[in-house]
């Protein structure tokens, strides 16, 4: 069984001096999940190399962000990510976007991504995502041209938590809005920064960075009882 995690490669604002790109806890949390269960877990982005981190993220009294960035498997991963041209869709049973300001980027228009996660779906795999990553999916279709999430229920980080975040001007569009806008049925957890996920038969989706951990806890149950 294998599964691929997409990260970005967009690392800047249009005017803050402070740099954005992964959060962080987003990929290791899931990723720990994935690999304590013995799944295989692969790492791609947009243009495949290096993966910026979110400076305000980076954390490694987080023990499993020290364990991951210990681990010489990962960083070979982490560091030298896959670009979608390398990606084989039909060898995962399941795709995961992490969050982080910089997906918001780079994910929504990438067509190569879109045509990988299509390709899962459609082969009775999963589709999952958390907080920002959940921007990737705005724009997957489906081969009879519907969208992925148009009349599914879904979560991601919410205006609130944007806000709270405070570089809610920096930001290209509001997630909570554009999910909306896709047709899907948004929910969220009404205390901020609160683990909560959404899952509607094979897409799952995580509301913010504390949610990582239980998206890929939830995907391991559905995927090991098939």
């Amino acid at each position: 069984m294998k599964v691929l995690i997409v990260c970005t490669n967009h690392d800047s604002y249009p005017s803050k001096a402070g740099k954005t790109g992964l959060w962080m806890s987003e990929l290791t949390h899931f990723y720990d999940t994935m690999t304590r269960r013995r799944v295989l877990v692969d790492i791609v982005s947009p243009k495949g190399g290096v993966i910026p981190i979110d400076e305000r993220s980076f954390d490694l009294k987080d023990e499993i962000n020290q364990k991951c960035f210990n681990d010489a498997a990962f960083l070979a991963k982490f560091e030298k990510s896959l670009s979608p041209s390398e990606v084989i869709a039909k060898d995962y049973r399941l795709i995961f976007f992490t969050g982080g300001d910089g997906g918001m980027w780079d994910f929504p228009d990438n067509t190569e991504l879109q045509e990988i996660t299509r390709i899962i779906y459609e082969n009775h795999g999963m589709v999952t995502a958390v907080c920002h990553g959940v921007s990737g999916l705005l724009n997957v279709k489906l081969s009879d041209g519907s969208y992925l999430i148009d009349d599914k229920y879904v979560t991601g980080f919410s205006h609130v938590e944007d806000t709270i975040m405070s570089f809610v001007s920096e930001i290209p569009f509001h997630l909570e809005d554009k999910l909306r806008e896709r047709g899907a049925h948004y929910t969220k957890s009404m205390i901020p920064f609160i683990e909560f996920i959404e899952m509607d038969e094979r897409l799952i989706t995580g509301q913010n960075p504390n949610s990582a951990g239980k998206v890929a806890s939830k995907a391991l149950e559905e995927l090991f009882e098939k």
